[in-house]
């Protein structure tokens, strides 16, 4: 078991960075001191010479178990032996999330339960990706990783030995006994003495942090659990000193094992970006809400003057774009998946769906409260008239295709929605716009849409104009608004996908033999069409199927209600991991589905 399975980890972190650990003990994923950082672990991406920092039960058998603290992102791994029982519980304490900082700190608390265990600790991290090596110094409270960059420092109640170029150590925790090992990073880290006081201050202003956030959401419906580990899941991918959330704190995890379908994941797609506003907005997280809409707007003001569209693709946390993609050939992929990509091509594509999904989010939080400025409302207009003249090019798609750029139909139903959205608030707001011009332009998309993206053989909506392939993202057109649920166009068209791309609960995005995108191999089913399957079903009236639906996804969902990207034939977990996406979708299809619920089950008032 070099590399565990995807799902055998929980992640935590400190709203600027996050790792993950394995249900063994393992954390073998850290970049620092971002996101977007260089690795200092990295094993599962290569399990010789990524890096890990190993904390496990060692001299007999052991069986683990995994939980979160209840309301927290304070991950407690449990060993039981027959010698006792042990937990490990792995936190990054927040500190000033908003502050940008390259000093972060990885603290592995070991308590002991019952009896007496003892465990096994190795040190070995390997930065830049594994093209460096550290240079361990003894200190007097620990060992100091030199000699590379970022600078390490490494704190333990127990003694710790330099072994040929890692750090080990051994100890035996009986029960009521507490300790802990600490990594921290930074320039001016050095070991410090792990006294008991601090560390329990750290884990209880950590458990406060996490729980204080979450009592401020609103949600109190049939999914609190899911939907609140989704909420908290989401929080760790947002970097706190700008507003920008990850689509995913790992890089290169196969969408099938063994194929090239590994893409780095660890930036802010303004699509991404768009749809997490949505469904933090409907949890009543306002700032978080508020924080990613204010990114979206600046990336729209940087581009000002500038020729070509008004917003990138995708970005890095702090808004940059320099996302020039490469392949690091010397880490063999997990579990032999290469190649392992750094950086993400798809930063130079063009793809209209951006747009629509940016209005979207923007009219949602106008809705609640009024946050577009006159700064912000002159971009609005800036990029709705480029998109006048721009919403008929073909385009590389939702998903990202490299097999050449296609009139899709998602991305015409998303500009309509863009057209559709900043009509309502100019209207809504009082705002000066050419409504005119925009109304003739949503008209037009709507036109082309029921004609040119209709395939009346198939008697469904399809992927691109001239097309027979189906594509799970229109399953967004309903619930969008373009067309009604009851439609004969839109009831044809579901019925089409249900027969081809949905796998009992499950839904594929399209089939990629049918419709090349440019790579070699298969994927899973996609976990965000399937919430988005769910919302069809709900917005058409179907509520017990789409209840099944739901509650059958949320089985799919690893021991800790974590989800990757894809689901894989046998129920596996595929991807990058955890999915922002899937979690987002996750939320909005719960709040929908409860709310259709209630509504449906409401007694009737007498007219």
């Amino acid at each position: 078991m070099d590399y565990p399975a995807i799902a055998d980890h929980g992640v935590i972190g400190d709203l600027q960075t996050a790792a993950l650990v394995s249900t063994e003990g393992t954390v073998d994923w850290l970049c620092l001191p971002r996101f977007d950082s260089p690795s200092v672990f990295a094993s599962l991406l290569d399990a010789g010479g990524g890096g890990r920092f190993t904390l496990t039960p060692v001299g007999g058998e052991h069986v683990t178990k995994q939980m979160y603290l209840p309301n927290t992102a304070v991950l407690v791994t449990r060993y039981l032996s027959e010698g006792g029982v042990a937990e490990v519980a792995d936190s990054m304490p927040v500190g000033k999330p908003e502050v940008a900082t390259d000093c972060h700190r990885l603290v592995r608390h070991v308590t002991g339960i019952r009896g007496t265990v003892k465990f096994g600790a190795r040190i070995e991290p390997r930065p830049h990706y594994g093209r460096a090596m550290y240079k361990p110094i003894p200190h007097e409270h620990g060992v100091v990783f030199d000699g590379a960059a970022p600078l390490l420092s490494l704190s333990s109640t127990w003694p710790l030995t330099i072994n040929d170029g890692d750090v080990t150590t051994q100890f035996s925790v009986r029960a009521g006994e507490i300790g802990a090992i600490v990594l921290e990073s930074g320039a001016s880290s050095r070991p410090a003495t792990v006294a008991e006081q601090e560390l329990q201050r750290w884990l209880s202003e950590t458990v406060s942090f996490w729980r204080d956030w979450l009592a401020a959401g609103t949600y109190r419906g049939r999914w609190r659990e899911a939907v609140e580990r989704s909420a908290v899941t989401l929080k760790l991918m947002q970097y706190a000193p700008t507003g920008g959330m990850v689509a995913a704190p790992t890089a290169a995890l196969p969408e099938g094992l063994g194929g090239e379908r590994n893409w780095d994941y660890r930036y802010t797609w303004i699509r991404d970006a768009s749809f997490s506003v949505e469904a933090l907005l409907k949890l009543g997280f306002y700032s978080e809400a508020r924080a990613l809409s204010h990114w979206i707007r600046d990336r729209v003001e940087e581009r000002v003057g500038n020729p070509g569209p008004p917003l990138g693709t995708m970005y890095r946390v702090d808004g940059r774009c320099d996302l020039t993609e490469h392949v690091l050939d010397h880490f063999e992929g997990y579990r032999s998946s290469s190649p392992v990509r750094i950086g993400n091509g798809a930063v130079d594509q063009l793809q209209l769906d951006i747009y629509g999904e940016a209005m979207e989010a923007a009219y949602a939080a106008e809705q609640l409260q009024p946050i577009i400025q006159d700064r912000g409302w002159r971009d609005v207009v800036r990029m709705i008239d480029w998109l006048c003249d721009n919403w008929e090019q073909p385009d590389e798609g939702i998903w990202e295709t490299r097999g050449g750029r296609k009139p899709y139909t998602y991305g015409r139903l998303m500009s309509w929605v863009a057209f559709d959205r900043a009509i309502r608030i100019a209207t809504m707001r009082a705002r000066p716009a050419d409504i005119a011009k925009w109304t003739r332009q949503r008209d037009a998309v709507y036109e082309t849409i029921m004609t040119k993206g209709w395939n009346s053989s198939l008697s469904a909506f399809v992927q691109y104009e001239g097309s027979d392939v189906l594509d799970a993202a229109l399953l967004l057109m309903p619930t969008r608004g373009l067309i009604t649920p009851g439609d004969e166009k839109w009831c044809s068209t579901l019925a089409a996908m249900e027969k081809i791309l949905v796998s009992d609960s499950l839904v594929y995005r399209y089939d990629p033999k049918a419709s090349p995108d440019g790579l070699h191999g298969s994927e899973g089913t996609f976990s965000l069409c399937t919430f988005f399957y769910v919302g069809a079903l709900t917005r058409t009236g179907r509520l017990e199927e789409a209840r099944l639906v739901f509650e059958k996804m949320l089985t799919y969902a690893n021991h800790l209600g974590l989800f990757s990207e894809e689901i894989g034939m046998t129920g596996e977990q595929l991807g990058n991991f955890p999915q922002a996406f899937t979690h987002l979708s996750l939320i909005n299809a719960a709040v929908n589905l409860d709310q259709a619920i209630d509504l449906a089950s409401a007694p009737r008032v007498p007219a």
